[in-house]
């Protein structure tokens, strides 16, 4: 039987910064500006709060790693931010491109003397730190799982505010132009040459429909680049799907470690589950948020066209390994199509439920909801990993937690998802691993320092990890226990 994997997990720019004399600052990301940007904290669209004034896991690397080891914890999932290995374009570097029929990319050829152009643009600096933080996890006898694009990405890849002013003249509009599906084939191929041998598990994304969700259809819930661009946004969710089978291809010239990628799956429930167009609503959120990345990376069904009407296209099938993100359900009604190119959105989440809830209160199911507002739902993680797991690829869930600065609704809420996952193993789905979001409190993007989801509480004056206890000896019981 494969051993199954407890950890923790954390992104870069949620967690790395906060050095008291700011040398390890990353002003090189997209959300760096976003978050400082004048009109988005005069419009409350951030909060204010700046990176730079975090929790330092940067220095602090090994302090987190003895605390995840102290829970006996086995596994430990980070991010290698591309702003730190390349804070310069990469566009110099020249490579081979191929295109199938639909003109889509079908090849990158990173040569071997492309790869050490890369290593010459690469910060030192960067690559030694993490392959010294690698090391560390290796040393302390973590399987390392390492994911290489989480929402942020470099400045000059993606500039949002840029791209919010002027959409058609910015030159850095991320994932919304082909030529960074390229540049970031280079930046994997590039780490697995270089970590390959520390890094047991890659994943190319983290949660990519919530870029396209709230950076191309929400402009008002404060993600970059903040705009309503329907069209932008299915270039997006191509362009990803594109990018992730590429570095899937570029990673395995290096390693044969499982390349996976990390979704964000939501159980979508009807409001009336007697009504055919809440049912229809609910079907639909299914496909467009879930299915979709599904269908294409593991089926090689791609909807091009977002219409409902997929293409096989076998080289976009490419993917050894699911991740699931869960924190809660939707619960949805029918609304008519909101946009012409997307005639799938067709509905909208029912306030109380899910994401939509009231900061500290319950649902009208008299579900509590967290600090953020979010409904607490085991059962959905069972019913979106069971999703997942159709799919014939093994299945990790990769982050699960509670915005609960009290430590109230957390002890709870980890025993009630853990069982979630003794069921699904008992009932034959195949799960190997459960990652809690998260060991330490950290930046919550928009949210800045208000949300804690940390085992560990952070003083942000001396940046003491401070142990909520109950959660803390709730979470190394059940690992004890373990799952069988």
């Amino acid at each position: 039987m494969v051993s199954f994997h407890w950890g923790v997990v954390q992104s870069a720019f949620q967690f790395e910064m906060g050095d008291l004399y700011r040398r390890n600052v990353d002003a090189r990301t997209d959300w760096w500006h976003w978050v400082r940007d004048p009109f988005n904290i005069k419009n409350d669209l951030v909060s204010g709060d700046l990176p730079e004034e975090g929790i330092n896991n940067y220095e602090l690397y090994e302090i987190d790693h003895r605390l995840a080891k102290d829970l006996g914890l086995n596994a430990y999932q980070l991010t290698i931010e591309w702003s730190r290995i390349f804070p310069c374009p990469t566009w110099g570097v020249k490579v081979k491109v191929e295109r199938d029929s639909y003109g889509l990319i079908k090849r990158v050829k990173v040569t071997k003397e492309a790869l050490e152009e890369l290593d010459a643009l690469a910060n030192r600096r960067e690559v030694e730190h993490y392959s010294a933080v690698l090391r560390n996890l290796k040393k302390l006898g973590f399987t390392t799982f390492v994911t290489l694009n989480h929402q942020t990405l470099p400045v000059w890849v993606h500039d949002p505010l840029w791209t919010r002013s002027d959409f058609e003249g910015s030159r850095a509009r991320g994932w919304v132009d082909e030529r960074n599906v390229v540049e970031f084939v280079k930046f994997s191929a590039y780490s697995a040459w270089k970590f390959g041998e520390l890094v047991d598990f890659w994943a190319t994304f983290d949660e990519p429909m919530v870029t396209v969700e709230l950076g191309y259809l929400a402009p008002y819930v404060g993600w970059p680049p903040g705009i309503l661009n329907p069209k932008a946004a299915k270039r997006v969710i191509i362009n990803q799907m594109i990018a992730h089978a590429r570095a899937y291809e570029a990673i395995k010239e290096h390693t044969k470690a499982p390349v996976g990628i990390i979704l964000n799956i939501i159980p979508a429930y009807p409001l009336n589950p007697k009504d055919e167009r809440d049912i229809k609503a609910a079907e639909n959120y299914d496909y467009f948020h879930n299915r979709l990345f599904l269908e294409a990376l593991n089926r090689g069904r791609v909807d091009l066209e977002l219409d409902f009407n997929p293409t096989r296209i076998p080289h976009l099938e490419r993917n050894d390994w699911i991740g699931n993100n869960y924190y809660t359900r939707e619960v949805v009604r029918w609304v008519e199509p909101k946009f012409e190119e997307l005639p799938m959105v067709s509905f909208v989440g029912v306030e109380g439920y899910g994401y939509s809830g009231e900061p500290k209160s319950v649902s009208p199911d008299n579900n509590p909801t967290s600090d953020f507002g979010w409904e607490v739902y085991p059962g959905g993680l069972y019913d979106s990993t069971a999703e997942a797991a159709g799919y014939g690829r093994p299945v990790y869930i990769t982050e699960n937690g509670v915005a609960d600065s009290k430590d109230v609704l957390r002890p709870r809420y980890i025993e009630e998802h853990v069982r979630e996952v003794r069921k699904l193993i008992e009932n034959g789905i195949d799960v190997r691993g459960y990652f809690h979001w998260a060991l330490t409190d950290n930046y919550e993007w928009a949210m800045g320092f208000k949300i804690r989801f940390g085992l560990y509480e952070v003083d942000l004056i001396t940046r003491e990890r401070i142990p909520r206890r109950r959660s803390v000896e709730t979470y190394r019981k059940v690992v004890e226990e373990g799952v069988e």
